[in-house]
């Protein structure tokens, strides 16, 4: 990033000019500096929701929501999808630089080490109700790991690579222990000759009394399914990791409350949504693809088109093109032919073809097809967010650490305009 004295932005409040610095990122995004208005003014900048607030430089995701662009560390989505794995994409966002044969055994060796969980954390799923959301076991279970590594608290600096791999390689374990937990089935470990997403199918689907085998298709897509996923600039959960770390909070504490924040319908439960919608107009013989465009146009009802739109795409979301292929590659491979599936492209036809969607950039997300992809594989409908906080975490951590290191690091502490009472007093009858 490049930052200028001039060109400078004037600012005239009560007749008075007042110069703000205007920085510069290396794609051309521009932005006024207000660090010292308040300072000089007296007065802050009132942004609801953040849309149009740069809360930080950063060297990590591009996106370029005009264009449809997203690029990891400079390399785009769409050739990381296609030629490295989701361990490769794990290592460039945390490094900066896609790993050589070395590195990559090396990165590969301490994913196994650490995938193990301390066998005292194995018991703790016993003590959540048959109905809990695995959501809330994830989240649980990854602030508990803070508790068993303390040398992570007392030590931030310890090697990245070790960081990295002990959160990547057990939030991976705990999500399919949760899982188990669900089914009741008995907890299946990890295993040392398998890839990480082939570990991960396998200790969901194995059982003692079949013979389960990861699909090399399907390990794969879900390579690719979660390097779509693997970061996205300051979005709502990334911020809360930073916001959290911010405090000086360890990192397990961060991520924890990062996959609360992800748990949200309106951020990772999306693709949950999409799924729970599509069925809902499946089960209703009345509900037409057209009826459902039309709904959705309407304000005044309070259904939701999940799936499209964007806050910061105004065209097809570049990772929603990538999933959309992934979703008919797995299906075609299994032989799976899904309503949902047929329901959803129709959806897709028509929204695209409606000048209310046109206008608007309401275009698919990449939550549209995900769900639909998880499904095919078999993973339930639950569990969909989890697989996107998996995915998720090396930009988490590559945030946080991004967060940490940098030199405009400070505590998250946002202004607020006050537009409540003016100054009261008690009651004395009420004292009494």
């Amino acid at each position: 990033m490049t930052e200028h004295t001039n060109p400078t932005a004037k600012l005239e409040i009560d007749g008075k000019t007042y110069e703000l610095p205007i920085i510069e990122g290396t794609q051309g995004d521009r932005a006024i500096d207000v660090r010292a208005l308040r300072q000089n003014t007296g007065l802050v900048t009132y942004d609801p929701s953040y849309g149009n607030t740069g809360s930080c430089t950063s060297n990590i995701t591009y996106i370029n929501g005009d264009k449809g662009t997203l690029w990891y560390r400079g390399y785009s989505i769409d050739d990381l999808a296609e030629h490295c794995t989701f361990l490769d994409v794990a290592y460039l966002l945390v490094h900066g630089f896609l790993p050589n044969r070395k590195e990559r055994a090396n990165f590969s060796q301490l994913m196994n080490t650490h995938s193990m969980l301390h066998e005292d954390m194995r018991h703790f799923f016993n003590l959540f109700p048959e109905h809990a959301h695995p959501m809330a076991m994830l989240s649980a279970m990854v602030v508990t790991l803070s508790t068993f590594y303390p040398e992570m608290v007392a030590n931030p600096d310890e090697s990245i690579d070790i960081t990295v791999t002990r959160l990547l390689s057990k939030i991976r374990t705990i999500a399919a222990f949760a899982y188990k937990k669900m089914k009741g089935h008995p907890i299946v470990y990890p295993r040392k000759d398998l890839s990480y997403c082939a570990n991960f199918l396998n200790m969901m689907f194995w059982t003692p009394v079949n013979d389960y085998k990861p699909d090399p298709v399907i390990v794969k897509a879900l390579n690719q399914l979660l390097i779509l996923q693997a970061d996205h600039e300051q979005n709502c959960s990334s911020t809360v990791v930073k916001a959290v770390g911010s405090s000086g909070a360890n990192l397990y504490a961060s991520i924890s409350a990062g996959v609360s924040a992800l748990w949200g319908p309106l951020h990772g439960g999306a693709n949950q949504a999409v799924i729970e919608m599509l069925e809902s107009i499946l089960s209703d013989p009345t509900l037409t693809v057209q009826k459902v465009i039309e709904r959705a146009k309407d304000k005044d009802d309070p259904f939701r088109l999940f799936g499209f739109g964007h806050r910061v795409y105004r065209t097809y979301d570049p990772r929603a093109k990538i999933a959309k292929k992934i979703c008919h590659t797995i299906m075609t491979h299994l032989g799976v032919k899904d309503s949902l599936l047929d329901i959803a492209q129709e959806l897709e036809a028509a929204a695209l073809a409606d000048p209310y969607f046109q206008q608007r950039h309401l275009y698919p997300n990449v939550d549209f097809y995900t769900g639909l992809s998880y499904r095919a594989i078999g993973i339930p409908t639950n569990m969909f967010t989890v697989l996107f906080a998996i995915g998720r975490l090396p930009g988490w951590i590559a945030q946080w650490l991004e967060m940490r290191d940098g030199t405009e690091h400070r505590i998250y502490r946002p202004r607020q305009i006050y537009v409540g009472p003016d100054q009261r007093k008690l009651d004395k009858n009420w004292i009494q």
